[in-house]
C-alpha cells in the first residue's frame, strides 16, 4: 500500500493535467480519498471479524493493486473523484485488515512488532515516490506507471500472502488476536498444559458483551479514537502545510521548503524502525509520552524560530515524535474488544481518518483569518494531548497482546509455556519453534 500510494502521490500532477483540473478542483478530487477511507474502515468493521483478517488482507490487497490504476483512466473531475473514492474504500478496508493481522502477528511473535510494520509502509511510500518521480522524469504516461506499480504490488503481495496467520479460533474461546497472555513474574512456576487448554472465558465468567463491558469498550475506543485524531491531524498538517509555511512565512525557496516535509517523513520512518525495540524495553506508555513531548517541542520550535534551518530540525523532531503513536493506537484498537477485535480497530481507524480528512482543511480555514503560524499552533495542543492521554494505551493485564512488558520475556525455559501459548507453534524471537503437540500432558479440549 505504501509503494502504490507513493507512486500515485508523485503522479498527481499528471492526473491533474490529464483531467484538466485547476488547483481548487484538484483539491476537491483528492478529498474523495479520505472520505473513502472512512467508509472503507466502517465496511471492514464486521467483515474482518466474520471472514478473518487473513482472507480480507488477500482480497483487499489485490483490490488496491487494481484500484490504483483507475485514476489513469480518468479524463475529468467526476471520473477522477470516482476513481479516488474507490481507492479510498479499498484502502480503508485494507488498512483495517492489515492492522488486525498485525495484532495477530504481534500476539504470536511474543513482542512488539506493530510499529516496524508501519515503518515498512513508510519506507514503501518513500520508494514509491522515488519510482513515481522516475516515471515522470522518463516521460512515462500516467496509466502505464500506475499499472506497473499495481502489478508489482500484486506480485509482492501474492508471494507473501501464504505467510499470513489464521485466526485459529476454537469453540468457547476468544479470537486469538485479542488474547493477552498473563505476564509471569521472572521466577513464576510455568503453566501446565491443562491450564493452557482452558477456554479464555469460562462459561460462568460475565461475557464482554454485558452492559458494563460494552460501556467500557465504547469509552476505550472513543479515547483511542481521539488520540488517533490528534496524531493523524498532526501528520496530515505536516504534509499539507509544512512546505507552505517554510516558503510563505519564512521566505525560503520552493526547493528548500520541500526539505521540511522530507525531514519529517525521514524521521518518522526512522522512528518507526526503532519503535518496537524501545517499547519492548521501556513499555508503550512511557515511550508514547516521551514521543509526545518530542513532537510538542519540535513543532513549537518550528513555529517559534525565524531561521528556516532550525524550523526544518523542528519538523524532523515533530515526525520522530509522531512516528510511534498511530501504530500503537491502531494496535490498542484491535485489543479494545476481545470478542470483536476488528470492530474496535475499525472504529479507531475510522475516527483517525476522519480527523486526517478534516484537520488540514480546518487549519486552512483558520489560517485565512489569523495567519498560518497561529493556525499551526493548534498542533502544539494536539501533540501535548498525546502526552496527557498516553495512559489509555496501557496494555491489558500488563501485556501487549502477547508482547509482554519489559523484563517478562526472557530466554529462561520457565517462560516457555507462555511464549508457546502466544505463538501457537510459530517460530519465536529466540529462534526456537514450539510445536503445539510437543508438550507432555494431553490437551483436554
Amino acid at each position: 500500500m505504501g509503494l502504490t500510494g507513493g507512486v500515485w502521490m508523485a503522479r498527481v500532477p499528471a492526473a491533474k493535467a490529464q483531467a484538466h483540473l485547476s488547483d481548487g478542483t484538484l483539491g476537491l478530487a483528492l478529498f474523495a480519498v479520505p472520505v473513502g477511507l472512512v467508509l472503507g474502515a466502517g465496511l471492514a468493521e464486521r467483515l474482518v471479524d466474520r471472514l478473518g483478517s487473513r482472507i480480507f488482507v488477500r482480497v483487499c490487497g489485490l483490490g488496491i493493486c487494481v484500484a490504483v490504476a483507475l485514476p489513469g483512466l480518468a479524463r475529468n473531475l467526476p471520473e477522477l473523484m470516482a476513481a479516488l473514492f474507490v481507492i479510498g474504500i479499498v484502502g480503508g478496508s485494507f488498512d483495517v485488515s492489515t492492522n488486525a493481522q498485525g495484532v495477530r502477528v504481534e500476539g504470536a511473535y511474543g513482542r512488539p512488532v506493530m510499529t516496524s510494520m508501519h515503518a515498512c509502509y513508510s519506507l514503501g511510500a518513500i520508494l514509491g515516490a522515488l519510482a513515481g518521480g522516475g516515471f515522470a522524469w522518463a516521460g512515462v504516461a500516467l496509466l502505464p506507471s500506475l499499472v506497473a506499480v499495481g502489478a508489482l504490488g500484486a506480485l509482492l503481495g501474492g508471494s507473501v500472502a501464504r505467510w499470513l496467520l489464521p485466526e485459529s479460533r476454537r469453540p468457547g474461546s476468544r479470537p486469538s488476536a485479542a488474547v493477552a497472555p498473563p505476564a509471569l513474574e521472572p521466577h513464576a512456576e510455568p503453566l501446565t498444559q491443562p491450564a493452557l487448554a482452558q477456554p479464555a472465558l469460562a462459561p460462568s465468567t460475565p461475557a464482554p458483551s454485558s452492559r458494563a463491558a460494552a460501556k467500557r469498550v465504547r469509552r476505550l475506543v472513543l479515547a483511542l479514537g481521539l488520540l488517533g485524531i490528534c496524531a493523524l491531524v498532526c501528520e496530515g498538517a505536516a504534509g499539507d502545510w509544512s512546505a507552505v509555511y517554510l516558503k510563505d512565512n519564512l521566505g525560503t525557496s520552493a526547493g528548500f521548503a520541500a526539505v521540511g516535509f522530507a525531514a519529517f517523513s525521514g524521521m518518522m520512518t526512522l522512528g518507526r524502525g526503532l519503535g518496537d525495540r524501545l517499547i519492548h524495553r521501556y513499555g508503550v506508555v512511557q515511550v508514547i509520552r516521551v514521543c509526545g513531548v518530542t513532537a510538542t517541542a519540535g513543532i513549537a520550535a518550528a513555529l517559534a524560530t525565524p531561521v528556516p534551518a532550525v524550523a526544518v530540525v523542528g519538523f524532523a523532531a515533530f515526525g520522530a515524535g509522531l512516528s510511534i503513536v498511530v501504530p500503537q493506537v491502531f494496535a490498542a484498537g484491535g485489543r479494545a474488544d476481545p470478542l470483536r477485535p476488528g470492530s474496535g480497530l475499525a472504529k479507531v481507524v475510522g475516527l483517525g481518518y476522519a480527523g486526517m480528512a478534516a484537520g488540514p482543511a480546518v487549519i486552512g480555514l483558520i489560517a485565512s483569518r489569523i495567519g498560518l503560524r497561529l493556525a499551526l499552533a493548534i498542533l502544539i495542543a494536539l501533540a501535548a494531548w498525546i502526552v496527557l492521554a498516553a495512559g489509555v494505551l496501557t496494555p491489558p493485564g500488563g501485556a501487549l497482546d502477547g508482547a509482554l512488558e519489559p523484563g517478562t520475556v526472557t530466554d529462561d525455559d520457565s517462560q516457555a509455556p507462555v511464549a508457546h501459548r502466544a505463538s501457537g507453534g510459530i517460530p519465536l524471537p529466540h529462534g526456537r519453534s514450539r510445536d503445539p503437540g510437543a508438550n507432555q500432558q494431553p490437551d483436554r479440549d
